[in-house]
């Protein structure tokens, strides 16, 4: 075997500050969701209330059972929940897409009872579902009682599952799109996103805030910039919005995305008796990392001295590696780009080889 060593890039940076240290957060946490790489983080892992960011899983579980452009007729009891509201009225109807942008921009209570009656049949079954969902995600510290979170026993979860809730979210076209949209106007009135960070933070493209006397202020949020994305959680904690701002901006100046895609092509390979007579080789599979800004990052790979045709499109022909500063950080399979097909006799076959392990060409 032999190794292909490609080194992509090595950037040089000043030396990596100090996170910001979020001081007024009961817990915390930043991380790149494409890898899990959790860049800085306070009691994440501590299950605490978390108010109306219960609504992401609330619109992550509509979405999966509803048809956004359904229409769904408001009930009177679904408008009579305290708390933040769409103001929906009764007897009207709303499409599912209505009540999302009610339940994500303003918070609205009413729309979270309108899902799930809607999704469900009723908010306790709806409500098995949301745990379900969790469940699934491996959002091992959560459990929810209601669909909009008011404090409740029973009901919470923790920064770490909220930032894997979120990453989930945001693989919703639409509720990405929801959570993007500064105002809307729904039924003549005009619901203003909470999300401030959306006017105030560069990148900052979604997220969902939550409060109550006992939870506190709850802020989830996702930012992009310069191809990286990250995701901030911050539960009980009186200075969010400068917190968030604060954590991204040092982020983004310290760390810089890396990835490989699929069908990426990295290598080439000697093929015997093919047509053509090598193979490209490409990665098997995505990786998205979150790297130092001042990190070398190579693509180390490993493939045969040659391989005999035929191959096929897809066959594995080596592996690769992604290391940073020397460190494997994510690995792959590599796999031929397209067909190669048998074009030679087996004695001139046989030549090449002895050729290739002696150097001498035999008659």
């Amino acid at each position: 075997m032999c190794l292909l060593c490609v080194s992509l890039f090595s950037l040089s940076a000043r030396a990596a500050d100090a996170a910001p240290a979020a001081a007024s957060a009961g817990a915390m946490i930043l991380v790149h969701p494409g890898s899990g790489t959790v860049l800085v983080s306070k009691n994440a892992d501590e299950p605490m209330l978390i108010a109306s960011t219960t609504k992401l899983m609330t619109a992550l579980t509509a979405i999966r059972l509803l048809d956004p452009d359904a229409c769904v007729e408001i009930r009177p009891e679904w408008t009579q929940v305290e708390g933040s509201s769409m103001y929906l009225r009764p007897g009207e109807s709303y499409t599912v897409r209505e009540l999302l942008q009610g339940l994500l921009l303003a918070s609205g209570n009413d729309a979270a009872l309108a899902l799930a009656a809607a999704a469900a049949g009723d908010t306790e079954r709806f409500v098995a579902r949301m745990n379900e969902e969790a469940a699934a995600l491996g959002l091992t510290n959560t459990h929810f009682v209601n669909p909009h979170g008011l404090d409740s026993p029973g009901h919470h979860s923790t920064a770490a599952d909220l930032a894997r809730l979120m990453e989930a979210a945001m693989d919703s076209e639409p509720l990405r799109e929801i959570m993007a949209e500064r105002n809307c106007t729904v039924h003549g009135l005009v619901y203003e996103n909470h999300n401030k960070l959306l006017r105030s933070c560069p990148g900052v493209c979604a997220g969902k805030t939550g409060y109550t006397a006992a939870a506190g202020r709850c802020l989830v949020t996702c930012c992009r910039r310069d191809g990286l994305e990250l995701i901030c959680v911050t539960l009980s904690d009186r200075d969010d919005w400068n917190d968030h701002t604060a954590l991204y901006d040092w982020a983004f100046a310290h760390y810089r995305p890396f990835s490989v895609s699929a069908g990426e092509e990295l290598a080439c390979v000697p093929v015997l008796s093919g047509d053509p007579a090598s193979a490209d080789l490409t990665a098997d599979r995505d990786l998205s990392l979150c790297v130092p800004a001042d990190s070398k990052v190579q693509i180390r790979c490993s493939l045969p001295e040659f391989v005999f045709a035929p191959l096929g499109c897809g066959d594995p022909a080596g592996e690769w590696t992604v290391c940073v500063d020397g460190r494997p950080a994510g690995h792959g399979k590599l796999v031929c780009a397209r067909d190669v097909l048998r074009a030679r006799t087996a004695v001139p076959v046989l030549r090449e080889v002895i050729d290739r392990f002696i150097g001498i060409y035999c008659v």
